[in-house]
């Protein structure tokens, strides 16, 4: 069946079953919708580059830009926009980036095929002297190459999008990033050369490993893939075994693109388990650390959860009732190991909503009604925190006052994989995906 030929949300089966009266298909839409919005509004039209975050003078993030790639197909699924019309947003950034400059010069967009992590909104250029970063560069091809099978048409416009698709892809030099290694750098500035930090533990360069290894042009080796895996950590937490990370967002990022179900690599086949199964089990372990609460905050339970890489209140210690608190800006939080200063990540939530309905459906509709979204119409703020200005009767406390591009992408994306799983039967169909899932040694299930 073809992407546009998928049957309307209120007659898919398994949805109002899984969700039962915790959460209507109308919010959800609602929520999706209004996520899908920041990336219409917060884009350049003229050249495509998505904001980061809702910030004055604020840089562009090709983090947000792969996102947006794939967030426009479901905006044409859903009949947010045209197909016609994600097919121009859609090109217009392809050619941009495919025209850019790449070099070591202030100008330049990228090198040798990976982007810098920030790009100025309306130049291209490359912002804050940031770096060029391996896996935001896996995010942005990820998106170019959703579109790639989405536009499958014989017109001039979609052929045009899936050359400059295939040419971004073919010419990342995903094995000079290796730096001689076995394992993939972090990135690279041309200032310094190469971060000096490397891809290690699990965490959301599984994406970035799989578009390495299955690239036609400039393939890692695939010993790079087991290199990366021996520092993966399997753990036991509250008697839930998985392999662990504690930001919410590194079990869920990869899983935007690639359907993990029943397929398994040679970890996976060692613990009787698979990374889509694995990310369920993350997801209740981290309600389970908000009921068991070690730290003593009044407002974490079975209805407040979710920590991971977001925005905070910023670096102080504060005194709240009776217990020295210490509070973090933009900082990558985890379960059950920290750092956790009661911050709560809503859109966080809401991408696991695949991997545990029964828990989620219940705390998005929770979350619904603390009125995160207003005033601004971008689904739910990136983050609050009850207990930051000490107030007792505040559920909500300290609002996030920005919206990012990489919060509302997972909330558009994993509610459809959720409701359709669009995105994953796109990606079904990906060569490359399935060249490095292939080259990775994962098998089974809808792989074979």
């Amino acid at each position: 069946m073809a992407i546009d030929e998928l049957p309307p949300v209120a007659s898919l089966p398994h949805e109002p079953d899984r969700l039962g009266d915790s959460l209507n298909a109308r919010t959800l839409r609602r929520l999706q919708m209004n996520s899908f919005n920041y990336f219409i509004e917060e884009t350049n039209p003229e050249n495509g580059l998505v904001l980061d975050k809702t910030a004055d003078d604020w840089p562009a993030s090709i983090a947000a830009m792969g996102m947006a790639l794939t967030v426009w197909l479901v905006g044409a699924r859903r009949h947010f926009i045209t197909r016609e019309e994600a097919l121009q947003r859609s090109l217009t950034m392809l050619r941009f980036l495919a025209a850019s400059e790449q070099g070591e010069g202030e100008s330049a967009t990228g090198y040798r095929g990976f982007y810098y992590h920030f790009l100025d909104l309306k130049t291209g250029a490359r912002a804050w002297r940031c770096e060029l970063s391996s896996v935001d560069t896996a995010l942005l091809i990820a998106g170019a190459l959703a579109a790639f099978e989405y536009f499958d048409r014989p017109l001039p416009d979609e052929i045009e999008l899936r050359r400059l698709a295939r040419q971004l892809y073919e010419r990342v030099d995903w094995e000079w990033m290796l730096d001689g290694g076995t394992t993939l750098r972090h990135g690279w500035k041309p200032e310094t050369g190469f971060l000096p930090y490397r891809w290690e533990g699990y965490d959301e360069a599984l994406i970035l490993y799989l578009l390495a290894l299955g690239s036609p042009t400039h393939p890692i080796p695939p010993e790079c893939y087991p290199a990366w895996a021996t520092t993966y950590e399997w753990k036991t937490i509250y008697g839930i075994e998985h392999l662990y990370a504690g930001p919410l967002f590194i079990h869920q990022m990869s899983h935007i693109w690639c359907d993990f179900r029943g397929i398994r690599d040679a970890f996976m086949r060692e613990h009787d388990c698979d990374y889509f199964e694995n990310s369920r089990r993350a997801t209740l372990v981290q309600q389970q650390y908000a009921i068991r609460n070690p730290q003593g905050f009044r407002h974490l339970d079975e209805m407040n959860w979710g920590i991971t890489a977001s925005d905070g209140p910023g670096n102080v210690t504060k005194k709240i009732d009776g217990i020295e608190r210490t509070f973090y800006d933009y900082i990558a939080r985890g379960a059950p190991y920290g750092p956790d200063d009661g911050t709560i990540a809503p859109w966080a939530v809401a991408a696991s909503l695949p991997f545990a309905p029964e828990i989620v459906a219940p705390t998005i509709s929770a979350m619904t009604h603390l009125h995160l979204s207003v005033p601004n119409p971008y689904g739910f703020k990136a983050s609050f925190n009850p207990v930051f200005h000490g107030e007792r009767d505040d559920p909500v406390g300290w609002v996030s006052p920005f919206h990012f591009g990489i919060n509302e992408g997972p909330t558009v994306l994993m509610i459809e994989n959720y409701r359709s799983g669009m995105i994953w039967q796109l990606m079904r169909h990906c060569a490359p995906l399935r060249a490095g899932l292939n080259a990775a040694g994962f098998s089974g299930g809808w792989l074979d």
